[in-house]
């Protein structure tokens, strides 16, 4: 089934006079919102008592959890160690995500930094292979990696490269973040044949089916010459992408992703109106 939810929580959460995550599931559910993206970006600070209440008010509200590894994870660092600690980070997000009973880990796998593109490239697709490996090892092979595509030049995961890393191994799931697409091509989704021309180019590289599962990220975005800025709301019509042109393709080709929304504060209610959207494009 398809899902949508926020990352995070909206402003509404908080100014409505909740305070825990575990309020959230149920917040969510009343709204008929059913995905919930826990962030681990700034840092695993999360205890598993937490997490496991969590998970258990999420289930029993009928929502997915998935988790954001911290945003500061580098697979393509020149110092091994450094590399070795990013694949702590994600299994460590992992572990809490499958206390929360989730399934879906999302990485930011690295920076070029001052690297050949080549070797970057090559150092993320072996950190991503040891890092399901210790997923394995470590009981948690249930949890998938989502590969994010990137806002910026700089950092690796542009759509072909995150399309690469999840050709590899077949327990990688693309995160196709539209908002970062559009950023990083300086404005490249307007039209519905350019959110079209993405499905395709996931459909051709790792099948229909894998494409019709993957996880989406969405927002509008302000972006500069260099791509990503901010993420900005569905309310500010001056910025893009925007999701009635996915909403359509999504429904016409019967796909069933988790669709995570990042706008700015209104995470909670944008979701609700692209659920709003996606479903009158099923009864068209």
């Amino acid at each position: 089934m398809i899902r949508f939810g926020p990352a995070g929580n909206s402003d509404s959460f908080y100014d409505e006079g909740y305070k825990r995550s575990e309020e959230a599931p149920a917040w969510l559910a009343g709204r008929g919102l059913t995905a919930y993206e826990y962030s681990f970006g700034r840092g695993i600070k999360l205890g598993e008592d937490t997490a496991r209440r969590i998970g258990r008010e999420a289930e029993a509200c009928g929502v997915l959890v998935s988790g954001h590894a911290p945003y500061y994870i580098n697979l393509a660092d020149p110092d091994p160690m450094k590399r070795e600690e990013s694949i702590n980070y994600i299994v460590e997000t992992a572990r809490r995500v499958k206390w929360m009973g989730g399934e879906r880990v999302v990485v930011h796998v690295g920076a070029q930094q001052k690297r050949e593109r080549g070797e970057a490239l090559a150092h993320c697709t072996e950190g991503l292979r040891i890092a399901m490996d210790t997923l394995e090892a470590e009981g948690l092979g249930a949890v998938r990696l989502c590969p994010e595509t990137m806002g910026k030049a700089a950092q690796i995961g542009n759509l072909v490269e995150t399309l690469g890393f999840c050709k590899m191994d077949e327990r990688l799931i693309p995160c196709i973040d539209f908002a970062h697409l559009h950023a990083l091509g300086h404005g490249a989704l307007n039209t519905r044949t350019d959110f079209a021309r993405v499905l395709d180019e996931t459909e051709g590289m790792l099948g229909q089916e894998r494409a019709r599962k993957m996880h989406i990220h969405f927002s509008t975005i302000e972006y500069t010459e260099k791509g990503e800025r901010r993420h900005r709301t569905f309310a500010e019509a001056a910025y893009g992408p925007r999701f009635e042109y996915l909403a359509s393709l999504l429904a016409e080709r019967d796909y069933e992703p988790t669709i995570i929304c990042e706008c700015n504060g209104t995470q909670a209610e944008d979701a609700a109106e692209m659920m709003r959207l996606f479903y009158h494009c099923k009864t068209v």
